[in-house]
């Protein structure tokens, strides 16, 4: 692969569109299959089983995937040789005998979780973003990957009115054109999987127009991707009064969607706007319904949240880290898997007036590295609030530097003034305590190295 990225990036767009349509060609066989529409036909009766055949469905799958774990991946077969050898007699039947595993162990050693069966040069390998810089790698069969695409297929895209025969833009972190580069285009075309790749680190007003340009001309149903790049591009085409683009959805995924976020997008493409949760791990998945409820998938894997300073269960309603089973991938397990991100399940067996039965993922209130730390030593997430839409502000970011000091980075409108910055002092005061607050207007905010923005940044660590 490393010769396709040398070979497109050195290429004139004509050739980088072949060569990226090569590649959509060849991740659409393993994508998608003649056993597609039986996946995704299974997964909308799935939507409406009772609470019960789902309980009884994962226990089921959890069994098998615990056993295959214990006796076929390195990693765990010798954990709990070494357990037995210490005299441990807990059984590996059942998933609270098991301890929780971090995302080091994953990346110091990934082939130790694949199980012993398995070829890995016959598998998919796929990333983590690696937004803190670390990335792991993930291997999955064709099976497992069809599987898991079968079910975007029905519950991101169907839930949508779409399929996976539209045209769609998407804003991800592909380095699609070099980052220095200064004329459009700023995006390739796909025909492999009917998509417009656009880049997420071009983003400055005076190319906005462009981009909706190429989403007109490629004529795109939708648009998928980082809500901070869609919101950019929603909130410059409002701004300047640009010629609105028309589509019936946009899907955040990869990033929280902020509900100012949500305002602006669906203003600037007159379109719904729905979040997606998930990751590269495949150990847990939610999508919105059109009640606005996040539902889990429960094919994917078993959530279970705990307190942030104890492996026990924290109290129903109540925030705290996101531990996942994954069911959907048995041939690279990973079992009480701490995801790095906290959140709120809903209340067990509530029902959505969607009618759909599938669980609920009330919230997720961010990573844990990201999120507010008060000197009482509350955790505060989901900040957004603080910047409403009527701000006449592009956008934030939150810099945590002690717990009596945040810096709040801010790309302003002409109409901003010294009432709008009080204002934004004063409903973070409100949320988080008497702290300092510094208000910095910038011109840019940095994103991380696979593009992705970071509303909060916390300095703190251990608290």
């Amino acid at each position: 692969m490393n010769k396709w990225l040398k070979l497109y990036h050195h290429s004139p767009y004509p050739l980088r569109v072949l060569v990226a349509s090569a590649r959509g060609y060849y991740l659409r066989s393993w994508r998608y299959g003649p056993e597609t529409d039986q996946i995704v036909e299974e997964a909308l009766a799935g939507d409406y089983w009772s609470p019960q055949n789902w309980k009884s469905w994962q226990e089921e799958r959890l069994a098998y995937i615990l056993h295959r774990s214990a006796t076929r991946v390195p990693f765990y077969s010798n954990q709990w040789s070494a357990r037995r050898r210490r005299g441990d007699k807990a059984s590996w039947e059942h998933l609270e005998n098991w301890p929780i595993l971090k995302k080091e162990s994953v990346r110091e050693k990934p082939h130790a979780f694949v199980a012993d069966d398995c070829d890995i040069q016959r598998m998919f390998p796929d990333h983590t973003s690696g937004t803190t810089g670390k990335p792991l790698t993930i291997w999955l069969s064709r099976e497992t990957l069809k599987r898991w695409y079968g079910l975007n297929e029905a519950r991101v895209k169907m839930w949508s009115g779409l399929s996976r025969y539209d045209r769609w833009a998407i804003f991800g972190g592909q380095l699609v054109v070099p980052y220095k580069q200064t004329t459009p285009p700023f995006w390739v075309w796909n025909a492999g999987l009917n998509q417009l790749y656009m880049s997420s680190y071009h983003l400055a007003p005076e190319f906005v127009q462009a981009y909706l340009e190429a989403m007109k001309r490629y004529e795109v149903k939708y648009i998928l991707g980082y809500p901070s790049s869609m919101h950019t591009v929603a909130h410059v085409a409002l701004e300047k009064r640009l010629e609105k683009i028309m589509i019936p959805v946009a899907i955040g995924n990869a990033e929280p969607l902020y509900e100012h976020q949500r305002e602006t997008i669906a203003e600037a493409f007159q379109c719904q706007v729905r979040n997606t949760y998930g990751m590269a791990e495949i150990v847990c998945a939610a999508s919105e319904c059109d009640e606005g409820n996040m539902h889990l998938w429960p094919e994917v894997g078993i959530v279970e949240i705990l307190k942030d300073h104890q492996d026990e269960p924290e109290k129903q309603g109540q925030a705290g880290r996101i531990i996942c089973t994954g069911l959907l991938n048995p041939d690279m397990s990973l079992i009480r898997y701490e995801v790095g991100d906290r959140g709120v399940l809903g209340q067990p067996n509530a029902t959505c007036l969607c009618g759909r039965t599938l669980p609920v993922l009330q919230s997720v209130e961010g990573r844990q590295d990201d999120i507010i730390i008060t000197r009482d030593g509350r955790r505060v997430g989901r900040l957004d609030p603080i910047f409403k839409a009527d701000l006449p502000i592009r956008e934030a970011q939150i810099i945590q530097e002690s717990l009596d000091r945040v810096r709040i980075l801010i790309i302003c409108t002409p109409e901003y003034s010294q009432r709008d910055g009080d204002s934004i002092v004063l409903r973070l005061q409100e949320r988080i305590g008497d702290v300092d607050v510094i208000l910095e207007q910038v011109d840019t905010i940095p994103r991380t190295q696979n593009g992705k923005f970071k509303a909060v940044i916390s300095n703190i660590r251990n608290l």
